[in-house]
């Protein structure tokens, strides 16, 4: 019974966080620079205690997804370059996690929209160190080109 308390309140946390980030995000607001510092303070902290190999909490868990939903809803309304390194610290607290699937997204986050950022090689390189193989963008244009000659 206590789990499935817990479960449940775990559930409407992130319910009413989904929806307040869904809201803002069909609003195309931008997070505040306050609220971007506050993810990129939570994803050191994280980060500090995966180093020092103590356990995170359920809060701890919480925030992390907290993080990467306010993240995503974010690239809906606008990809503003501040978003990189957000997605770059959130994919090394994934990979330090061993949440292969969450960091491999992260990664293809910064490739996708950050390409000319300096973030993208170093995403690039944790891809690979990580066994997923990482192809360049293609360009149409070029491509277009290409066949017309």
């Amino acid at each position: 019974m206590k789990k499935f308390f817990i479960f449940l309140l775990t559930g409407l946390f992130l319910t009413s966080a989904i929806c307040l980030d869904v809201s803002a995000a069909k609003k195309g607001g931008k997070i505040s620079k306050e609220a971007v510092q506050q993810m990129s303070d939570d994803i050191d902290y994280l980060t500090k205690k995966i180093y020092a190999r103590a356990l995170l909490s359920p809060k701890d868990n919480e925030t992390l997804i907290g993080i990467k939903i306010q993240l995503d809803n974010q690239m809906l309304s606008s990809g503003a370059t501040e978003m990189a390194p957000l997605y770059y610290k959130a994919a090394n607290v994934y990979r330090l996690r061993e949440m292969k699937a969450e960091a491999i997204d992260c990664y293809k986050t910064i490739l996708e929209n950050f390409s000319d950022t300096a973030l993208a090689p170093k995403a690039t390189a944790a891809l690979l160190e990580m066994g997923v193989e990482v192809t360049a963008p293609s360009n149409d244009s070029e491509e277009e080109e290409d066949e017309g000659i």
